[in-house]
């Protein structure tokens, strides 16, 4: 288990715990063995190893912030950081998928859905044999995914008929089930929102298409369709209208594990740039002997470095908050500022290491490419930029 933060300036408030370090090494090792070699099959043909998601259950890694009655590890946010982190420094498609799964989905559903719904999902969520998707982002709502809502869902005795669309939504070709929001009430606006648990085989539940990316290739895409999709109403989480709460608090702990991403991602495109910088040798010497390489090595270190020492310390206070107080006031900030740092971060270091390249670094085939292409979702995804920075002032000035 992972340890509080600590009072104080102790070193422990900012480095890992001999416990943390074990799993961060455990899951380094697993994702360098298994997942990296699959890295440019997924880039070249978006594809997904189907085997992958039971490959972590195995590992413990998936239902990491899930109770143990249900199958998950019993552990906490911070594991789930670690976990991401590992996994984003040997195969980052896989760590995105790994977090739509583990935390978007599964997480959401652990923390607010009810009994029924945790013994149906979250032990098949566990062990791999499902995958797990959110549905929030819609064709004409992105950064504004409440407010500009379309899907509906209407209460017919006991199910409820959902109709409309889902876009961008991660795992969306592979999911079993999917978490999704729709309006439930029209008059009440981002009140009026609620949170359904839908299967892959329910009515009316269909995949519209696989969405072909620039990065992140191998963890799917796609675009869902509602056309009258008859869901039971147990399948309803929380209660009516009350979506709003699940999705806030679920975008604090998204925000601050998509941010492990980015570390991972940083932590393998400095490695690259240094063992291309000594191995390259341009005028009889290696390029790592140049003054200007070694002012980029050093700026990527100390980025990397950083965003580090902020993600661990956000990892703890997360780790710390109970359900229901997330969406405002310090974590909200918090995770704001950690996602918003980490991926500008990310973007400056990898675009480094693909100078420190140069042209090597622009072909498609290459590692250090492949993350290149990837690190700008991170500035869309989970909040744009420009959103991170209006959740960070409007707390400040509240």
């Amino acid at each position: 288990m992972v340890e509080p933060p600590l009072r104080g300036n102790s070193l422990a408030t900012f480095a890992l715990s001999s416990e943390q370090r074990a799993i961060l090494d455990s899951a380094d090792a697993f994702a360098r063995d298994r997942l990296w070699p699959l890295q440019r099959k997924m880039d070249d043909e978006e594809w997904w190893p189907s085997d992958v998601m039971p490959m972590l259950a195995q590992m413990g890694y998936l239902g990491s912030t899930v109770p143990l009655q249900y199958g998950g590890a019993g552990s906490d946010i911070f594991t789930s950081g670690l976990i991401t982190q590992a996994l984003a420094r040997w195969n980052h498609a896989v760590a995105l998928s790994y977090v739509a799964h583990d935390n978007l989905c599964t997480n959401n559903i652990a923390r607010n859905a009810s009994e029924y719904l945790k013994e149906r999902y979250l032990p098949a969520l566990c062990d791999g044999s499902w995958i797990g998707a959110l549905g929030l982002t819609e064709p004409g709502a992105g950064s504004d995914a409440l407010g500009s809502m379309a899907t509906t869902a209407v209460r017919r005795d006991d199910k409820y008929i959902l109709n409309g669309r889902k876009l961008f939504i991660t795992n969306g070709p592979v999911a079993d089930i999917v978490l999704v929001y729709a309006k439930t009430d029209k008059t009440m606006g981002t009140k009026g929102i609620s949170a359904f648990v839908v299967e892959k085989g329910f009515h009316g539940f269909n995949v519209a298409q696989k969405l072909d990316k620039m990065g992140f290739r191998g963890s799917t895409t796609a675009e869902l369709i509602f056309d009258d999709c008859i869901v039971p109403a147990e399948n309803l989480v929380g209660t009516e209208n009350a979506g709003v709460g699940i999705v806030m608090s679920g975008l604090d702990l998204e925000r601050i594990v998509v941010a492990m991403i980015n570390v991972g991602m940083a932590e393998r495109a400095l490695t690259l740039a240094l063992d291309h910088a000594q191995a390259r040798k341009q005028f009889g010497r290696p390029i790592s002997e140049f003054q200007l390489i070694q002012s980029k090595l050093a700026e990527m270190y100390v980025g990397v470095e950083v965003m580090k020492t902020f993600c661990y310390r956000v990892l703890a206070v997360a780790s710390q908050v109970q359900p229901g107080s997330e969406g405002y006031g310090e974590i909200h900030k918090l995770t704001a500022a950690a996602i918003l740092y980490a991926a500008e971060t990310c973007t400056t270091v990898v675009g480094e290491a693909v100078q420190i390249h140069g042209g090597s670094g622009y072909m498609r085939e290459t590692e250090v490419n492949r993350l290149y292409r990837a690190s700008k979702l991170l500035e869309i995804g989970a909040g744009t930029t420009e959103i991170r920075k209006l959740v960070i002032a409007s707390e400040l000035l509240s």
